[in-house]
C-alpha cells in the first residue's frame, strides 16, 4: 500500500468517525434540553441500533451485488447530511425519531463499506488496517475536542444545542464527495444470489451446538444492554454534574481505547479469552459503580476513571470477542459468524438497552430531578450478573488447551 493509498484511507477513517462522534455522544443532552423524556431519549438512540440492524440487509444485497463501494458510500453520506441537518431544526418528538430512523439507515452501512474499500486497497489487511483504522478513533477525538472548545468559544452551552448535529452533518457532505474519489471498489458478488440467511449470519447458528459459544453469544448479548446506558446518558449526566467541556472529557475513552488496543497482543497471550472477556465485563461493573458514586467535587477522579474504562470496557471484550469467533468459526462461515455476534450487541442487545435505559431513567426521575446515583447502579448490577453467569459457565476446553501449550511452550 502506498503513502497515497495510505493518507487517502486514513482521512475516508476520520471523517466517518468524525461524523459519528460528532452528533451522537451529545444527543442525549440536547433532546433533554428540548423537552425528551428518558424514555423518550432511549427511543432515539434505538435509532441508531435500527440502523445496525438493516445495515447488513442493505450491503449485502447492494453494495455486495450491484454498485462500487465507494460510490454507494458518497450517495448515502450525502443524503445522511441533509436528513441529519433538516432533523437539527425539527421541534416535534416524533418528527425527530423518524428523522433519526432515516438517517441513522444511511449511515450505520457506511461502518461496512469503509472497512471493505480499506480492505479492497490493502496487501496485508493484519498488518496494515489497524495503523489505519486507529484515524477513525482520532476522528472521533477530535469531534469532542471541536466542540468542546471549539464551537464552545461561540456558542454558549453548545452540548445542550443542535449544533453538534449540524456539525456532523456538514462533515457528512464533506465525506461524501470525497468518497468518489476514494480507490475503486468494485462488488464483490455481482450477480449471485440473496439470501437472507446469509446477510443475518443465521449460517453460524451451527456454532450454539458448541456450549461455551452458545454462552458467549448470550452473553454477549446480556452485556450490550448495560452498555446501552453508556451511550445514551453519559453526557447528559456528566453536563447535569457540572462538569466542563464534556464531549471533549469522552474522548479520553477513545483515547484509552487506542493504548489498550497496543497491549492486548501481550494480555492475551498471558491471559487468554476467557480473562479477557471477563476483566472487560468487568470493567463495565467499575464504570457504572464509579459513576454511581461519583460526584463534580472530592469524588471527581471517579468520573474520569469510569470514562478512561472505555478502553478496557471495549478492546477487552468487543475485539477479544471478535478474535474468538474468529477461531472457533471455519473460513466457510467465519464472515456470517461475525455478523451474527454484531447483530446481537450492536442490533439486538444495544436496542433492548436503548429501550431499558430510557425507562430506568424515568423511573428515577422525580419532579424533574434525576436520580443518577439509582440510574447507575441498576447497569452496574446487571453487568455484575452477565459476569457472574459467564465465569460460571464459559470453559473452552480447546482454549485453555491452546493457553497450556503457550505457557509451557509446548
Amino acid at each position: 500500500m502506498s503513502g497515497s493509498i495510505y493518507a487517502r484511507l486514513s482521512a475516508m477513517m476520520f471523517l466517518q468517525f468524525f461524523v459519528w462522534g460528532a452528533w451522537f455522544v451529545t444527543l442525549g443532552t440536547y433532546l433533554a434540553t428540548i423537552g425528551f423524556s428518558g424514555a423518550d431519549i432511549g427511543f432515539a438512540y434505538l435509532t441508531n441500533n435500527i440502523g445496525a440492524i438493516v445495515a447488513p440487509l442493505f450491503v449485502g444485497i447492494v453494495a455486495d451485488r450491484f454498485f462500487s463501494s465507494e460510490k454507494i458510500m458518497g450517495v448515502m453520506h450525502i443524503l445522511g447530511a441533509f436528513i441529519l441537518y433538516g432533523v437539527s431544526d425539527l421541534g416535534v418528538q416524533s418528527a425527530i425519531i423518524l428523522g433519526l430512523i432515516l438517517y441513522n439507515v444511511t449511515y450505520m452501512p457506511t461502518l461496512a463499506l469503509v472497512n471493505a474499500i480499506a480492505f479492497n486497497a490493502m496487501e496485508s489487511a493484519d498488518r496494515q488496517f489497524p495503523k489505519v483504522r486507529v484515524w477513525g478513533t482520532l476522528g472521533w477525538i477530535a469531534a469532542g475536542l471541536v466542540i468542546s472548545f471549539g464551537l464552545s468559544g461561540y456558542i454558549d452551552d453548545v452540548e445542550r444545542t443542535s449544533v453538534p448535529m449540524k456539525l456532523a452533518a456538514v462533515f457528512s457532505l464533506v465525506l461524501g464527495l470525497y468518497s468518489f474519489t476514494l480507490p475503486k471498489t468494485p462488488p464483490q458478488n455481482a450477480g449471485g444470489a440473496v439470501a437472507v440467511r446469509d446477510l443475518l449470519g443465521l449460517d453460524a447458528l451451527a456454532l450454539l451446538k458448541d456450549r461455551a459459544f452458545a454462552m458467549f453469544a448470550l452473553c454477549s448479548l446480556l452485556i450490550s444492554i448495560p452498555l446501552a446506558f453508556y451511550y445514551a446518558f453519559t453526557n447528559l449526566f456528566l453536563n447535569e454534574l457540572g462538569m466542563p467541556a464534556v464531549a471533549a472529557t469522552m474522548s479520553l475513552g477513545q483515547a484509552s481505547e487506542v493504548l489498550f488496543m497496543l497491549v492486548m497482543p501481550l494480555l492475551f497471550v498471558r491471559l487468554g479469552v476467557k480473562w479477557m472477556l471477563l476483566f472487560g465485563m468487568l470493567a463495565w461493573v467499575l464504570r457504572y459503580a464509579f459513576f454511581a458514586m461519583g460526584d463534580w467535587g472530592a469524588m471527581s477522579w471517579m468520573l474520569y476513571a469510569g470514562i478512561i474504562l472505555h478502553g478496557i470496557c471495549y478492546d477487552f471484550f468487543f475485539v477479544t470477542g471478535q478474535i474468538y469467533v474468529d477461531r472457533k468459526a471455519n473460513a466457510k462461515i467465519r464472515a456470517s459468524a461475525q455478523g451474527f455476534i454484531a447483530l446481537l450487541t450492536y442490533g439486538v442487545g444495544l436496542a433492548i438497552g436503548s429501550v431499558v435505559a430510557g425507562m430506568t431513567v424515568d423511573h428515577f426521575t422525580v419532579d424533574g430531578m434525576k436520580d443518577w446515583a439509582s440510574i447507575w447502579w441498576v447497569p452496574c448490577v446487571f453487568a455484575a450478573m452477565v459476569a457472574l453467569l459467564f465465569q460460571l459457565t464459559f470453559k473452552d476446553e480447546a482454549e485453555e488447551a491452546d493457553a497450556s501449550e503457550q505457557s509451557t511452550g509446548v
